[in-house]
Formats: structure tokens, C-alpha cells, sequence
């Protein structure tokens, strides 16, 4: 590979009421709010040093805007645009000063139609992480990945390893032998991005790093005396798939954001990805409880990097053709 892709860094979601999106992300999750103003809030975890991980853009309609991703240099940049052109995708560059907070940054809808954008540099600002008096809510550290709902995961899963250089960690197969689901990383635990099939694209969940698993069950309490009881999903429960903690929460536009804590390291060139039968009940829910049917079939739109409309859906295992990728 020519260039470095470290980490998934940041989201941008489209909500329709600032206030009520800080009395959510703040107020009961405990996200600092490093800047906001009449269309925007910046938000990060008490670990974090960039400038934000997650930003809040008023709009008339909720939607996903860009899943971003940290490289190492904008040499990576450069380079990364050229794959992406020489495979036939259409760029689009955001020059620095255009997003706040944000250096040069690429824009790109994937072989699945998600919206990438990838950057080197971002303002940086004090971690918090020994402030302990600001711990409040979930007690919010660190962005942690992404899950999508596309049409055909085997053609993101092959992309993604071949083209932009994720390693695998876990798997789920079908009996007839097809990947039905996949979580692949760059940083060294279990996944930056994992895919699951279903209509797409759509943004299924952002996940977000809590410090302990107590922290899931105290957000529970948090969100129930704020009155936000029907925002709890799924959870608190224990992962088959990445061995996690989880707690699913639905944001006050639908977004749904996981709480997560207690996966495992990856970072051997020896490792095997694990397996997962389709029809095993532990890959979802180690103990054994099933999720909602609206876990399943409910996501966020993503937008067209270019035109900005909502990117058309396609039923799931329709795209079926796998592109002959240019080396």
C-alpha cells in the first residue's frame, strides 16, 4: 500500500435540533462539547485529542454526511485518490479551512455507495482523560468504529482488504460459504468498520468507547432519570462476535449509537480471523437473548458526497457482480 490508514476518526451526522441533540450527547451521554455554533456541535470523548470525533450538522432531515477516517500523512492523501480514480470512483477534495477544525481532507462514496472522507490533520485540543470531575453520563473516552448495512458484504470485504488494506478479525458464513458479515480493522482491535447485509447503504451505528463495563449499566440508570428510557435499544449484553460489552442507544433523530467496552487485541501477523456459523445464536448475544426486529431493519440514509441527495438504497444480495479491480 501506498498510504496509511490508521483509524476510523470521526462521523458526521445531519440532526434537526441542536438543543435537544446536546441535551442527549451531553447532557446524558457525557460527551464534551469542545465548540458548537448555530449549525454545529463538536463533540469528543475524555481520551481523545483531536478537535472533535463526532459533529452534529442541523439540518431539515437526519441523515449521515461522512464516516471519516485518520491516515497518516497527506502524502496518504494523494495517494489514496489516485486508487480510488484509477478503480473509477469520482473524488472530491475539501481544502483546509473548508471544514472547520480540519485539514485537507478526500471525499469518496465506496463500492457500496457509503461516504468516506479520509485526512491527516485536525486541530488538536487537551485530552481529559485524568479529569475525572467531568466524567459524567457514560463517561464517554473514544470513538471506536462503524457498522453498515450494505447490499453485498463480500464485495465491501474484498474492496476493503485488498484496495484500502483492513485486516479481518471475525466473520459471519452462510452454509452455502458466502460472507455474510464482516468486521475488519486498522488499529488493533477488533474493527474499525464491520459490515453487515442488509438494504444499504446505511449507516447501521457508530460505536464509542466506554472506560468499564459498569459504565453501560450507569448509563442505563442516566438515561432513565433524564427520561430517555425508550432510547435503550438493546443491551446492556456481552457480544459473541468481538466478545464486547454493548448497549445500544437510539439518538433523538433515530442515529443509533453503540456503547461499547472489552474487545480484544489483533495486532498479530499471524492472527486468524474467526468464524461465526450464520445460524450459531451466540455470535449475536453471548447470552443468548435476541435483538429487536428494528435492530435489523432500521439505519440511517447516507448522503452522495458530490450532490449531497440521499443515496439510493438497494435490496440486500442484489449486487452480485464483483468489479475487476486495477492493481
Amino acid at each position: 500500500m501506498d498510504f496509511n490508514v490508521i483509524r476510523c476518526a470521526r462521523a458526521i451526522l445531519h440532526v434537526t435540533d441542536l438543543d435537544r441533540s446536546r441535551k442527549f450527547y451531553v447532557d446524558a451521554l457525557g460527551f464534551i462539547e469542545t465548540e458548537s455554533d448555530e449549525n454545529h456541535i463538536y463533540l469528543r470523548g475524555l481520551e481523545e485529542h483531536s478537535h472533535h470525533s463526532l459533529m452534529l450538522k442541523k439540518a431539515v432531515k437526519p441523515a449521515v454526511e461522512a464516516l471519516g477516517y485518520k491516515v497518516s500523512s497527506n502524502r496518504d492523501l494523494e495517494a489514496l485518490a489516485l486508487m480510488f480514480e484509477k478503480n473509477g470512483f469520482t473524488t472530491k477534495w475539501i481544502e483546509k479551512g473548508e471544514q472547520y477544525a480540519l485539514g485537507r481532507a478526500l471525499r469518496v462514496q465506496d463500492i457500496s455507495g457509503l461516504p468516506l472522507e479520509f485526512f491527516a490533520e485536525m486541530e488538536t485540543v487537551d485530552r481529559l482523560l485524568q479529569r475525572y470531575d467531568l466524567y459524567k453520563g457514560s463517561r464517554m473516552q473514544r470513538i471506536d468504529h462503524f457498522n453498515c448495512a450494505v447490499p453485498n458484504v463480500e464485495v465491501a470485504y474484498e474492496f476493503y482488504q485488498q484496495e484500502l488494506g483492513f485486516s479481518c478479525s471475525e466473520y459471519t458464513e452462510t452454509q452455502e460459504g458466502s460472507v455474510w458479515a464482516a468486521w475488519l480493522h486498522r488499529k488493533q482491535n477488533v474493527h474499525d468498520i464491520a459490515f453487515m447485509n442488509s438494504l444499504g447503504p446505511r449507516l447501521h451505528h457508530i460505536g464509542f468507547w466506554l472506560p468499564d463495563q459498569l459504565s453501560l449499566i450507569h448509563t442505563c440508570d442516566v438515561l432513565a432519570s433524564m427520561g430517555y428510557g425508550e432510547a435503550i435499544e438493546r443491551g446492556p449484553g456481552r457480544h459473541g462476535l468481538s466478545n464486547a460489552f454493548f448497549l445500544y442507544l437510539r439518538d433523538p433523530d433515530g442515529h443509533r449509537i453503540e456503547l461499547y467496552n472489552g474487545d480484544y487485541l489483533t495486532s498479530d501477523p499471524d492472527f486468524k480471523p474467526i468464524r461465526w456459523d450464520i445460524n450459531d445464536p451466540m455470535r449475536q448475544t453471548f447470552w443468548g437473548h435476541e435483538a429487536p426486529d428494528k435492530w435489523f431493519k432500521e439505519a440511517s440514509v447516507v448522503l452522495d458526497v458530490l450532490t449531497e441527495k440521499e443515496v439510493e438504497l438497494v435490496p440486500a444480495k442484489l449486487a452480485q457482480h464483483k468489479p475487476t479491480f486495477v492493481i
